[in-house]
């Protein structure tokens, strides 16, 4: 018996036809999603609103958002400047109860921390509440830090707690690249003893100076926390330090018995004594509001309205790893931002907030020379941040007043350059070998070889003549002998409280202490403030925001890599994008 064929048409259209209707149906789901998230209703805050003000990633100097094509959501930055704006606003909204603050997995400096502290005591004294609760297996120390700001601070009751002091560890690279066959060249100013960024290159361990620095900065950071602590906490820092030295406080309830924290108490309870606070029946009937929403808005309007009422000062804000391209903090990007601000004729005065350690030399001389520029027309203010250390430092140097947190780190007064030698593990390992040919003795400079004597003192004379440019640029600024900046460079970091001993910097106090200032300075009384650069919003960012507001979604996060893993694959891949003499300071130990 004969099987009957089935004619292709017949599989053909019903196949076609079923794929577009579903295709259809897909796309009109999408556009009704779509379409709610982009109908715009103005932004209320309901009467009795508590702001949950969950600190979880990290938090940059500004605001953004872009999509993680792997996970499919948004990957979103806080900045600073919004978070103190919100704070500062929700201070004096009639409808702002107060604040319920979580945090998980804080990812900021300690300067930053510190300021978002103080933002926290500033909105207390309106009389209205914080109430902070330490939840998740591990309390951190940086987490506690900012916690211990609030009025009334809780923790779970068998969470543990770390509070130990602050410690790290430095990784160095000189054994495996002897095992690879591979020598790093390093170059470093003269008399850059302290200059440690590149130690990890040829040493196995932490010289003497870099031990001491380091020693240095992190007691002078500890004594800053711990009084702090003790300022809102009512407990001593002679006792905050025995604590620490004796690892008593290895739990929430060690932390209670040690007044650190109010009272274990389960999320729920916690959420009972704030519905008794705004006087409601039970913890359902909170209007809890995203702090996050709220700092968004309030700041993009506020930016939206100052931007087209005659802004009288200007906040630049320049964040990351110095370069002339690319990501982070360009040379490209930054000089626009100081030519716009010093061009623009309602601009009275500028504020230069620097979050960087340092990076490219040449493209630190190209924002240095905008700094200068602008300094020369209205006056520059500057607000250091987590770090403003080697070419971060040197973009700060030009401004009239420097500002730094007590622990922001700063400093790192010096130069290196570094050129690997790949040639031996090309030629052992692989079997690969070269033979260069050119007309002059010197035409080839490769990797392949390693550097002459005559090459090395070349480049040493250029690093040399790029550290005396560096120091011309600080005795300049900071109105100090070449001398005199000679013995407080040299490579050496230093803290705020330390740099304000040592001419440096020259008050201490964060962004809005900065701003407060400038507008003091600059004869304004009634102060329009644009942050450059100008913020906008993103229609993509804004339907996917909405999206994940309005939609329950089971986000899987990638656990393949751990934390300190991808720290180090960041480290790794800032040192593969060196290129050109730097001005970059040490790598700096992470603290939780």
């Amino acid at each position: 018996m004969s099987e009957k064929k089935v004619s292709f048409w017949r599989i053909f259209w019903p196949s076609l036809i079923a794929a577009i209707t579903v295709s259809i149906l897909g796309w009109g789901i999408w556009a009704l999603i779509i379409g709610s998230a982009l109908r715009v209703e103005p932004f209320e805050v309901a009467s009795k609103t508590v702001l949950h003000m969950t600190l979880d990633g990290q938090i940059g100097e500004r605001t953004k958002a872009s999509l993680n094509p792997t996970e499919l959501k948004l990957d979103n930055q806080l900045g600073l400047a919004t978070i103190l704006f919100a704070l500062k606003e929700a201070k004096s909204d009639d409808n702002i109860e107060g604040v319920f603050l979580e945090i998980d997995n804080l990812n900021c400096g300690m300067a930053s921390a510190r300021e978002i502290r103080n933002a926290i005591n500033d909105f207390e004294k309106s009389g209205k509440f914080v109430v902070a609760y330490n939840g998740g297996e591990m309390v951190s120390m940086k987490n506690y830090y900012l916690t211990s700001a609030a009025n009334e601070t809780y923790g779970f009751p068998s969470s543990n707690m770390e509070f130990l002091g602050l410690g790290g560890e430095l990784m160095f690279f000189k054994g495996l690249l002897d095992k690879l066959e591979i020598e790093m060249q390093v170059i470093r100013g003269s008399n850059n003893d302290f200059k440690s960024a590149v130690e990890p290159f040829f040493r196995t361990n932490a010289s003497d100076s870099s031990r001491m620095q380091t020693e240095r900065y992190m007691a002078s950071m500890w004594q800053t926390m711990r009084e702090d602590i003790a300022a809102d906490r009512n407990v001593s820092i002679e006792k905050l330090n025995d604590l620490a030295e004796n690892a008593s406080i290895v739990s929430v309830s060690n932390a209670v018995k040690n007044n650190l924290i109010d009272a274990t108490k389960y999320r729920d309870e916690v959420l009972s004594i704030i519905a008794k606070k705004i006087k409601v029946k039970t913890s359902s009937d909170i209007e809890f509001l995203s702090f996050s929403k709220y700092a968004k808005e309030r700041f993009y309007q506020d930016q939206t309205l100052t931007k087209g009422d005659a802004p009288n000062i200007a906040v630049i804000l320049a964040e990351g790893d110095i370069s002339r391209t690319g990501e982070g903090l360009t040379s490209e990007d930054i000089c626009k931002l100081l030519k716009e601000a010093r061009e623009n004729k309602t601009i009275k005065t500028v504020v230069l907030r620097v979050n960087s350690p340092g990076g490219s030399a040449l493209a630190s001389d190209e924002i240095w020379r905008e700094v200068q520029l602008t300094n020369d027309k209205k006056e520059v203010i500057v607000s250091m941040g987590d770090l403003a250390a080697s070419g971060g430092y040197f973009i700060a140097a030009p401004g009239t007043t420097i500002f730094a947190e007590p622990n922001t780190i700063t400093g790192s007064i010096g130069v290196f350059g570094v050129i690997p030698y790949i040639g031996a593990m090309l030629e052992n390992k692989l079997g690969i070998s070269f033979d260069p040919i050119g007309t002059n003795k010197h035409s080839v400079m490769s990797l392949n070889r390693r550097l002459s004597e005559d090459e090395r003192r070349a480049i040493q004379q250029e690093v040399d003549k790029i550290y005396d440019r560096f120091k011309e640029v600080v005795a300049i600024g900071r109105g100090m002998t070449l001398e005199q900046v000679g013995i407080v460079a040299r490579g050496r970091v230093w803290t705020g409280t330390d740099a304000l001993k040592i001419g440096l910097i020259d008050q201490l106090g964060g962004l809005q202490d900065a701003i407060a200032y400038a507008a003091k300075k600059a004869g304004i009384s009634k102060k329009k403030v644009l942050f450059y650069p100008i913020a906008e919003k993103d229609n993509l960012t804004a339907i996917i925001e909405a999206i994940e507001e309005s939609t329950e979604s089971i986000k899987i996060k990638n656990k393949q890599l751990s934390e300190s893993i991808l720290k180090y694959y960041e480290n790794l891949k800032k040192i593969e994008s060196i290129s050109g003499i730097q001005m970059r300071m040490p790598l700096v130990p992470q603290f939780n």
